[in-house]
């Protein structure tokens, strides 16, 4: 059975995913506001080494050896070669639902 994580975006704790360009961290997960109803969920874990990444606004990065991703999980520099780990979301109303 797959797991799911449901997102209410009334709730104060997620109102940054409201706004296109946005992102928050949520579990092992970095959740992004890729446009108007379109959300990207991706691994927050590097496949490079198994760091942590984070998001700068327009890419994701990895601190530990500086891998970068696009919004969309692909690489963009190395030395990681594997696109980071996505989930499907899908938006009803206001809560986001994430299929792992």
């Amino acid at each position: 059975m797959q797991k799911k994580i449901t997102i209410d975006l009334t709730d104060p704790a997620y109102s940054g995913l409201t706004n296109v360009g946005n992102a928050i961290t949520k579990d092992n997960l970095i959740i992004i506001n890729v446009s108007t109803g379109n959300y990207v969920a991706l691994s927050k874990q590097c496949t490079h080494q198994g760091c942590t990444v984070g998001f700068n606004g327009t890419e994701i990065v990895c601190p530990c050896h500086g891998s970068k991703f696009t919004t969309a999980g692909a690489v963009i520099q190395g030395p990681a070669t594997t696109a980071l780990a996505k989930y499907k979301t899908e938006l009803t109303g206001d809560i986001l639902t994430i299929t792992l």
